[in-house]
């Protein structure tokens, strides 16, 4: 389509996530319903499409942003990235930092690299990079075990569903079947009596629910996970219901006791508050970046998976055996990387409106700072992708984003575009390199530094060096108060494991609003024979209580990532 339609739906996704204005009534085939909106719904937008149905061509990617740009936009967003090339090659890069030197946030995702080992695209210092997380809303069934009219005898499992209809499978016989459990032949599915049957985990959920729909005989399914992890796919065609292994021992203890085992299945169920939120999602891209890893990446973390957002109205969103649905309320629930950019890019348009003379590093610096590193059981965020461990900044940056924290940060790390040039200096770029990405010769190299005036820090170590050789990394930063206009900060430091952190000084005075200080860091560490990523964190409090700024430190060896 030779316009600036969106002929796919992401763009429209991304979009309404950002900054789509109220809408009562929607939903994805009756789940998540309610009142939707973007991050910031009150902001204009301007749309600028940049991927056609020819491919993607950095030319265009290129044109487009800097047309935005030259438009004069506050924010862009882009859930997009170029996987594998230097920052002199990558449209992206260069076109945001054109954007960077008109105080232009530039917020784009991290990619979905995950479990494939692929390291994280848009590492670019002057631009924020967002992680994808998962967030404490489930899509459900409910499996009725035992007839449903005898509320006294029945036993209701609550599993996941995204069945579509808005269909009930009411008392009907409940079967598991050896023969039949890996649910995988439609020769033995289709001489199976009706009824709901019981698939055993096999790891191929997707062709389990392809057999069960293409067979008329059977009125539905219960299909098992041993994934611990949140399972985010993101349809059911067939009237099924996903359980875990524990609930797979009492549905077969059920029916194994029964004289007549019934069941029943409810759909469009949504469930919210009962998961302990934030956490990592499995597929978000980990840091450190390939481009650029002296600045660590990602920055923070937003919600990425299942989200509700908008949708053209000619693509089908679900199915239904062989049939596919299209979306009567015109939305969609879709995961990745590229659902949790809008969220940050809104929350920094948001930021905009109520700092007009903030930086684009002031605005990313707020949104790091006050990030939380806990989740709603107030302990340390965890990882789905590494079991359920605690969640490193590789993975989640500062954390997940706080936006009316962000408002009101204290202390904010600054950096302006020749402190960028500098760290391009000390990587061993060329002149022409280097030009390629500022389109100009009004740089130098005087002062070349792979130090950023960065609110995180990363210190790397070569596993193959002798075990327990110390290494050492120092750091400058430079903070702005943003917040009172007197006011004193105290600094308490927690050192990664067996890393020794010093801070100096120790406290920073400040006089008057937007005064500067600067303080030095200095982390003395072991070569870790093991190759362990190793994290903590500094943090600076004010006195009175009313801030508390917060920087993440990552000790890593040089392979992380890779």
């Amino acid at each position: 389509m030779n316009s600036a339609r969106d002929t796919i739906g992401h763009g429209t996704h991304t979009t309404s996530t950002a900054a789509g204005n109220y809408v009562e009534g929607a939903s994805f085939f009756g789940y998540a319903d309610g009142v939707a909106r973007g991050m910031a719904p009150r902001a204009r937008v301007a749309m600028y499409k940049v991927i056609w149905d020819e491919g993607r061509y950095a030319s265009d990617v290129l044109a487009g942003m800097d047309q935005a740009v030259a438009d004069g936009v506050d924010i862009i967003s882009i859930s997009m990235g170029f996987d594998g090339v230097p920052l002199y090659e990558d449209p992206v890069a260069i076109a945001s930092f054109g954007a960077m030197e008109k105080e232009i946030l530039v917020s784009s995702s991290a990619g979905n690299g995950e479990p494939r080992g692929i390291p994280l695209h848009n590492g670019i210092p002057w631009m924020l990079t967002v992680a994808a997380g998962n967030f404490d809303r489930t899509f459900a069934a409910s499996l009725t075990l035992g007839n449903s009219n005898d509320k006294e005898q029945q036993r209701v499992i609550v599993g996941r569903s995204m069945f579509p209809l808005d269909a009930w499978v009411k008392n009907e016989t409940l079967i598991y079947n050896k023969t039949l459990s890996k649910c995988d032949s439609l020769e033995l599915l289709s001489q199976a009596p009706r009824a709901i049957i019981v698939c055993e985990d096999t790891g191929f959920l997707d062709f389990q629910m392809r057999a069960i729909s293409s067979v008329t005989n059977l009125a539905g399914a219960v299909f098992v996970s041993n994934d611990p992890s949140p399972v985010e796919f993101e349809f059911m065609s067939c009237p099924g219901v996903l359980i875990s292994a524990t609930e797979l021992a009492t549905v077969i203890h059920y029916i194994n006791s029964s004289d007549n085992p019934i069941a029943a299945i409810k759909f469009r169920q949504t469930v919210t508050g009962k998961e302990v939120a934030p956490s990592v999602t499995d597929y978000t891209s980990r840091g450190p970046s390939p481009n650029c890893p002296a600045v660590l990446k990602p920055d923070v973390m937003a919600p990425g998976s299942l989200v509700l957002a908008s949708w053209i109205p000619d693509d089908y969103t679900a199915a239904v055996g062989k049939n596919t649905l299209l979306s009567s309320e015109g939305f969609n629930l879709i995961s990745g990387t590229s659902m949790a950019c809008p969220h940050a890019s809104g929350v920094a348009a948001l930021l905009r409106g109520v700092h007009p003379e903030w930086s684009h590093a002031a605005i990313r610096s707020a949104m790091m700072t006050t990030a939380t590193e806990l989740d709603s059981s107030m302990m340390p965020i965890k990882d789905v992708g590494q079991n359920f461990t605690v969640a490193s900044p590789l993975a989640m940056g500062a954390g997940h984003i706080v936006p009316n924290l962000a408002m009101d940060p204290g202390l904010v790390y600054d950096a302006a575009p020749q402190d960028y040039v500098s760290l391009l200096c000390s990587m061993n770029f060329t002149r022409n390199q280097i030009m390629t990405i500022t389109r100009s010769n009004n740089y130098d190299c005087a002062n070349s530094s792979l130090d950023l005036n960065y609110p995180s820090f990363v210190a790397f170590y070569d596993k193959n060096v002798t075990t327990g050789a110390m290494l050492k990394h120092r750091f400058r930063r430079v903070v702005t108060n943003v917040g009172a206009a007197a006011t004193t900060y105290k600094v308490k430091v927690a050192p990664p494991e067996g890393v020794k952190v010093a801070v100096w000084p120790q406290s920073l005075v400040f006089g008057k609003k937007n005064e500067q200080r600067d303080y030095y860091v200095e982390i003395v560490y072991p070569s870790d024979g093991q190759g362990r990523v190793l994290y903590g964190s500094i943090v600076w409090s004010e006195e009175s209580g009313s801030h508390v700024v917060r920087s993440p430190i990552v000790v890593a060896p040089t392979s992380a990532g890779k």
